[in-house]
Parts: C-alpha cells; structure tokens; sequence
C-alpha cells in the first residue's frame, strides 16, 4: 500500500512516498536496514558539526528495551506503536562539547537526522511514524538520562501493512490524504503577509 503525496511539482521519491502509518505489518526490520537508517542520521549537518543527537533502539527481538521504550509512550500512543517492530527514542546533548555553552540548535539538528533516517527508510521500503506524546520524565527515569541531554521525539518504524489488513473502523484514517499548507501560507517576501511566490 502507497500513500503518495500530490505536490505542485516534482519532488524527490522519498518526499512522495513518506508518510505516518499507526498500523504496521509484523514482518521484522533487520539490523542491516537499521544499521542503515542510523548511518543516514549519523550524517546530518548540525552547527560546529556538534552531532548532538543520540538514539535508542528497541525491537521485538529485543523485548527488555523495547518494553522500557513501550512504558514512555502515551496511552493514545502506546495503543498501536507498541505493535510496531521498532521503537526508537531520540535525545540530545544540550551543552556544546567544545566550549560547554548552550546548543540552542540542538533540537533542530537532531530534526535533522531524524529527517535523513527518514528518507533512509522510506527508501528502503519502510514507514516511521514521529511521537511527541511521551514522558520524558519516564525516558530519564528508564534510560538513565542525565540533565545534560533532553529526549525529544520517539518514533515507530516497520513495514506498511496490506490494505485489507487495515481494521475497517481505522480504514479511514489510514488512507486519508496528506496535505499540506500551499507555499503562499509559508514563503514570505520581507514580511508575513508578502508572498515569495506569486502564482
């Protein structure tokens, strides 16, 4: 099952074909492929090449972790990424290493990876689905992460389903169409309410 976007021009096959399922197949992902999303997000920019970003793994074939990162979800979350055959949570180092100041773009450059891994992913036939509903007061807890570093988003990751193997009660949300607000919303000339692009 594809869910393509429409664009209102030529993208990328990785932009085209990614999206955010909440129901996976349960077909397992390999350490080659996971080795290879990782990989992907390990050569994201980041300011002064800080690389701030960390991430932990769990996987069905790995049930200790994989149930601590199940713990930090949501209820609403938990529900169906819990089913996935990956969860990954992704923290940052807050602090500069070089100088020991704050890193206020560290946030954004773990975006960064994760935006590779994506594409990674999406490339090599699988789906991830971004949470912000977690605890990150469980994360610290369970991982052990200390004050200097701050999770900031966790993620499912697994093979798209059949269509009909789509619950008929979730059918709906599973196949609506991706949208996007157009570029005269977002692309601005000088200022807010001056479109970049006029047509």
């Amino acid at each position: 099952m594809e869910k393509t976007a429409v664009t209102d021009i030529p993208l990328i096959e990785s932009i085209y074909k990614r999206w955010s399922p909440r129901i996976f197949a349960e077909t397992p992902v390999s350490n080659e492929h996971l080795r290879q999303i990782l990989e992907a997000a390990r050569w994201a920019p980041s300011c002064f090449n800080a690389q701030p970003w960390s991430f932990i793994v769990g996987t069905q074939e790995n049930p200790e972790t994989f149930e601590k990162l199940s713990e930090c979800l949501m209820p609403g979350n938990k529900d169906w990424a819990a089913k996935a055959s990956v969860l990954i949570l992704a923290f940052t180092e807050l602090n500069f290493s070089h100088n020991g100041k704050p890193n206020r773009h560290a946030s954004h450059d773990v975006g960064l990876a994760l935006g590779n891994l994506l594409n990674q992913s999406t490339m090599l036939g699988l789906q991830a689905h971004l949470m912000a509903g977690f605890s990150v007061e469980s994360a610290r807890e369970l991982f052990g992460i200390p004050e200097t570093h701050a999770p900031v988003t966790m993620l499912a990751l697994g093979y798209q389903v059949d269509l009909e193997a789509i619950p008929e009660e979730l059918r709906e949300r599973e196949l609506a169409p991706r949208t996007r607000k157009p570029l005269s919303e977002i692309v601005f000339s000088g200022s807010n309410n001056e479109p970049f692009f006029t047509n």
